[in-house]
């Protein structure tokens, strides 16, 4: 056991004792050009890559659009259903028939 130990004990000294220069001597560097990194680019020598001003409103109008569809169809749903208890939930939405104020009867306000 004694023999194990004194024997890691002297690699550990001669990997310590060795001479070889580390990463970040002057020695090492000297003799190891520096590695090609990445340049640093400058940010606005690079044309614009974003929407531009004209797709940024199309792409909002677009969810726009959609949103509303989902919010007519919720409101179709909600009367469909207060419809089956019995309710008469007024809603409206462009283009419809009748106006909200045809449905509104003498104990509700719409």
């Amino acid at each position: 056991m004694r023999d194990r130990i004194a024997r890691t004990l002297a690699w550990v000294l001669s990997v310590l004792a060795s001479h070889r220069p580390g990463r970040h001597t002057a020695k090492h560097l000297s003799t190891h050009p520096a590695p090609a990194g990445p340049v640093s680019v400058n940010p606005w020598s690079r044309p614009w890559t974003s929407p531009t001003k004209d797709e940024a409103q199309a792409l909002f109008r677009r969810q726009a659009e959609t949103t509303l569809e989902l919010h007519v169809i919720r409101e179709r749903r909600r009367a469909a259903v207060l419809a089956t208890m019995g309710v008469d939930y007024p809603y409206t939405y462009e283009g419809a028939p009748f106006p909200v104020s045809v449905f509104a009867t003498e104990g509700s306000a719409a």
